[in-house]
């Protein structure tokens, strides 16, 4: 049955549901060399790593899409896996070798990919590994036990698939390369695919959960300096005895929490990823269903031992830093409330200054406004003395002198009540306001 026309579909549905489909193992037959290389992208344009493979596309005549972040390219003398990925880009060499080639001398996948090509791959190595992927009848597990020696290098291996290969190897470095050997016993093309990948897989979050490690061991001995630096600071602050001494430990603190801050910012995505890679290694090796070698460490004992304290350095660290950063927010808190109470305190006295200085002012207003009166009042009655004396003979009996006494009280309490209206008037505009 087809989907309805009516049906609306989601722009993102169908590109969602190729993305469940994708990445899937590339199904493998024994014998079979793979090289595996993982190119960090540190100092990497956008695009760099796709348009380089676009490159040997051209240079082998096989055109390569522009679009999209994983591409399986059949070059016919070798198959090439390419992935791109948030912080690197990976390229797994598939080269199919006759029964026995291979064993008698080194050799790689990478043998059949243009060496120049090679050399000039975007971005910073950070892995490099080769699988041989061998059949019983080729190497029998027996044999590579009889070459281990018990004061030799420690080998890691394990029954895989429910038995169904044996796997084996020392995670060092031999050349540039670790390296892997799979012996298949029963393996059908896909798990043997799925194997394969599964082990690149390990090898390459294995080496980028490390990348938190030295990040890790730098912010201990910031976090051992930072730490010290508040317990002084703490010190500071109950012998602070007046502002300016709160004040320096605040601007200290203030420095310290600036510190930390950024330390956090820089490293909280580097730890973040660390858990995410640790875990997807765990998975992994869960998803090889391993069974016990006698004589070897699994898989999973090996990066329990190994692995497993790194990721438990940087998981403390980052709890340190958090805890750090919370305690410096907590005592510059504090401390800012007391240095606000201080200011509260020292702005209560200086209200308390200024309604004073605001009482003598309204004290020396009343005497100013009790002598304008008196002003007033007098040029107020030379005035009507003057007038008196223009009129003097039309005023008898009354002379001018006492018609001027009798005006100065009226003059007085005119003049005072107009003053006393006048402060009423701006004091009921002023509670408006």
């Amino acid at each position: 049955m087809t989907l309805p026309d009516h049906f609306a579909e989601h722009a993102q549905r169908h590109a969602l549901n190729d993305e469940f489909h994708a990445r899937p193992p590339v199904p493998l037959e024994s014998p079979q060399l793979i090289s595996y290389l993982a190119m960090h992208h540190d100092g990497c344009e956008p695009g760099a790593a796709l348009q380089h493979l676009i490159a040997l596309g051209k240079l082998l005549g096989q055109p390569i899409d522009a679009e999209g972040s994983h591409r399986l390219i059949d070059f016919g003398s070798f198959q090439l896996r390419w992935e791109l990925h948030n912080e690197f880009s990976s390229y797994t060499f598939f080269r199919p070798v006759a029964r026995g080639e291979g064993l008698d001398h080194s050799t790689s996948a990478l043998a059949a990919a243009p060496q120049a090509w090679l050399q000039s791959l975007p971005g910073k190595l950070i892995v490099a590994t080769h699988v041989e992927l061998r059949s019983a009848a080729e190497v029998t597990p027996d044999s590579v036990m009889d070459k281990l020696s018990p004061t030799g290098t420690a080998m890691v291996g394990a029954q895989v698939a429910d038995g169904a290969a044996w796997v084996f190897t020392d995670f060092l470095f031999e050349e540039g390369f670790s390296r892997f050997l799979v012996i298949d016993v029963s393996l059908t093309r896909r798990q043997a695919g799925r194997t394969v990948q599964r082990l690149v897989e390990i090898e390459t979050y294995r080496l980028m959960a490390l990348l938190a490690f030295p990040v890790a061991k730098e912010v201990g001995k910031m976090l051992g300096t930072a730490e010290q630096t508040l317990a002084d600071l703490m010190v500071r602050t109950g012998a602070a005895r007046s502002p300016d001494d709160e004040r320096s430990v605040l601007a200290d603190l203030t420095s310290l929490a600036a510190e930390v801050e950024h330390s956090v910012a820089r490293t909280t995505f580097r730890f973040g990823a660390a858990r995410a890679y640790h875990s997807l290694v765990m998975q992994r090796i869960a998803e090889l269903r391993e069974q016990r070698i006698i004589g070897l460490p699994t898989f999973h004992e090996f990066m329990e031992r190994r692995l497993l304290p790194a990721m438990h350095t940087c998981e403390t660290m980052a709890r340190r830093q958090e805890d750090l950063s919370s305690r410096v927010a907590r005592n510059s808190q504090l401390l800012r409330t007391r240095v606000e109470v201080e200011l509260e305190r020292q702005n209560q006295e200086l209200l308390a200054q200024m309604n004073r200085r605001a009482k003598l002012q309204l004290h020396l207003q009343e005497t100013v406004e009790g002598l304008s009166v008196v002003a007033i009042t007098y040029y107020a009655s030379q005035l009507v003395q003057y007038m008196a004396k223009g009129v003097k003979h039309y005023i008898e009996p009354f002379t001018p002198e006492g018609l001027t006494a009798a005006a100065i009280p009226v003059i007085a309490g005119l003049v005072a009540f107009s003053m006393h209206r006048m402060r009423k008037h701006l004091a009921a505009a002023d509670g408006g306001h």
